[in-house]
């Protein structure tokens, strides 16, 4: 279903139509992020992640479950490459 409609212009620029930023929340300065998902182009007000963003960058869905202790050794060898304490 179609919300709202806007036209690109020569270069590259679009209005935000009223409803969309209305719905958005956002108003002049606003950032909006552009995203792909699932073969699809998203457009959100920046900084704005529902709970399952976060858990799906925590958690990808292909990867094993880590011990504590794996964890703490991953944040030691992380800090000891980007302060080079070796």
């Amino acid at each position: 279903m179609t919300i709202a409609q806007s036209k690109l212009t020569a270069q590259g620029q679009i209005s935000v139509p009223a409803e969309i930023r209305k719905r958005l929340g956002v108003g002049p300065g606003s950032i909006l992020e552009w995203n792909q998902e699932n073969g699809q182009i998203v457009v959100r007000r920046a900084g704005q992640f529902s709970s399952s963003d976060i858990h799906e960058a925590l958690f990808p869905p292909d990867t094993q479950p880590m011990q504590p202790a794996e964890v703490k050794e991953g944040i030691r060898k992380y800090m000891r490459k980007r302060h080079a304490l070796d």
